[in-house]
């Protein structure tokens, strides 16, 4: 099973924080229904319009007390959101496939990031502008990425035989050392980290060259969706809200997610430069016609047919819009 960056990788611009954030602001006067938000990583500007959603009391005014849960390597998304513990998670289309494969009653019903993050970093002065570049590198990566890579390769004619893995740390040091020609990782951290330190970087976006697969999606069960709607639209209204302010000002949104979260050891430049560089990941045409998490039939087959380089075979109904089109009209 492929395993998402999200989920592996040892986050370069943060070092851990424990336990769960209380995101109500403000007390209202009904008594708010206490609902759970299970993050799919640690705290970050990742996350940052759910910050600004809580900040500004955009969920307490929908009647929701929402806490915040970050995830981690030691903190899978999944189960609390199957046992009920969490209303929603935030995770991705190929994990959420392999749920759903076991028994898992998951649906995707909204989508942050348009275009997937992974990403080829290379140094500014060897750069892997295309995926014909690859062909005769060495590239740092977890070996458990090596399906996301030949899905690459084959969706671009590039013979992956052609191209060195070298298993590496979830980390820039090999690249700038040049052990390696390149790394696969996300667009928004070991970039980021390199660019803060000085060094001249440039990155291939894999979705640019196919590589269609949802992530940072919302996923909630079956029975929460028929029986929980009212709370679960309530939170999708909060969170639409959030990034709409965080789209109009990504600064700010990285001042909040600093100020939020003092003990995470995040950095105020790395996190304004990974917020602005999630932006035009989030945001698209598809959202600015139709909406923040906004997705489509022809993105769901999209995504089903990369799914299914990745040896996953997923129906289109792992997809419900439903929340959606009543949250934006």
């Amino acid at each position: 099973m492929t395993q998402p960056a999200h989920l592996t990788r040892r986050f370069f611009l943060q070092t851990s924080a424990a336990g769960v954030a209380t995101a109500a602001a403000g007390v209202p006067a009904f008594a708010a229904r206490d609902v759970n938000f299970q993050l799919s990583w640690l705290h970050s500007v990742q996350f940052g319009g759910s910050y600004i959603a809580a900040n500004k009391g955009y969920w307490s005014d929908l009647g929701l007390n929402v806490s915040l849960s970050q995830g981690g390597p030691n903190a899978p998304v999944e189960p609390p959101v199957v046992s009920g513990a969490a209303l929603v998670g935030i995770s991705a289309a190929d994990y959420t496939a392999a749920a759903v494969a076991q028994g898992a009653p998951f649906k995707i019903i909204a989508v942050a990031m348009q275009k997937n993050p992974f990403a080829i970093a290379s140094l500014a002065s060897n750069p892997v502008n295309t995926p014909d570049d690859l062909v005769g590198k060495r590239i740092g990566m977890a070996v458990a990425n090596t399906p996301v890579l030949q899905a690459l390769c084959t969706l671009n004619n590039v013979d992956i035989n052609d191209i060195e893995i070298v298993p590496t740390q979830y980390d820039p040091a090999p690249l700038v050392i040049g052990q390696v020609d390149c790394l696969l990782c996300w667009e928004t951290d070991l970039p980021v980290a390199m660019t803060v330190q000085g060094v001249d970087n440039t990155t291939m976006l894999m979705a640019d060259h196919g590589y269609a697969l949802h992530s940072q999606t919302y996923i909630t069960t079956e029975d929460t969706l028929a029986n929980r709607r009212a709370d679960l639209l309530a939170l999708l209204k909060g969170e639409v809200m959030g990034w709409n302010d965080y789209l109009t000002d990504t600064d700010a949104a990285a001042a909040l997610t600093v100020e939020m979260f003092p003990d995470a050891g995040l950095d105020l430049e790395a996190q304004k430069l990974q917020a602005a560089r999630q932006v035009p990941l989030m945001f698209s045409d598809l959202t600015e016609e139709s909406g923040f998490g906004w997705f489509t039939d022809h993105t769901v087959a999209s995504n089903i047919e990369t799914l299914a380089l990745l040896g996953q075979d997923v129906p289109a109904d792992l997809w419900d819009r439903s929340l959606l089109e009543e949250v934006h009209g």
